[in-house]
């Protein structure tokens, strides 16, 4: 009994010691890279109409970065992005697609995760879209019902 107090207690020394440590510098890692805009405006567009943009950016750091991943806030939100590294003084670009057949306010994100190319140290970056879809025109509601009958001359 006491052997197995003393074990837990050693346990939880050990996990409480592992807790205080400081936080490592890769966690706080930020890639240096520059966009040209961070968020993207569509400002009010047409149902239906090409919903793509474009984020250019350059990775003004010493290392190549690798964008591990890109993720859209939802389904809505489709990002397109290099996965090749980007050398330093490189340029790319990001793509991102939005439904425009949604009509409404636009307030979506897209969470890229950045790598330097070492791959020892990860950080994340926000670009925003937003605007607003207008809603479908009315003459392109139902379609007209078909009876099957031929029409009927006078």
């Amino acid at each position: 009994m006491k052997r197995s107090i003393l074990s837990m207690a050693f346990v939880a020394l050990g996990f409480i010691a592992l807790q205080a440590q400081p936080a490592s510098t890769d966690q706080n890692w930020v890639p240096s890279i520059d966009f040209e805009k961070e968020t993207h405006d569509y400002g009010t567009i047409k149902n239906g109409a090409d919903g793509t943009c474009e984020f250019k950016f350059k990775n003004t750091g010493k290392e190549p970065i690798i964008i591990s991943n890109a993720r859209g806030s939802c389904g809505c939100t489709v990002p397109d992005w290099p996965k090749e590294p980007i050398a330093p003084g490189k340029s790319s670009v990001i793509k991102v697609s939005y439904d425009t057949k949604r009509s409404g306010a636009i307030n979506k994100n897209v969470t890229l995760t950045i790598q330097n190319a070492s791959k020892d140290k990860t950080g994340t970056k926000m670009l925003y879209i937003k605007g607003n879809v207008e809603p479908p025109p009315a003459d392109a509601g139902m379609p007209e019902k078909k009876t099957g009958m031929a029409p009927v001359e006078k």
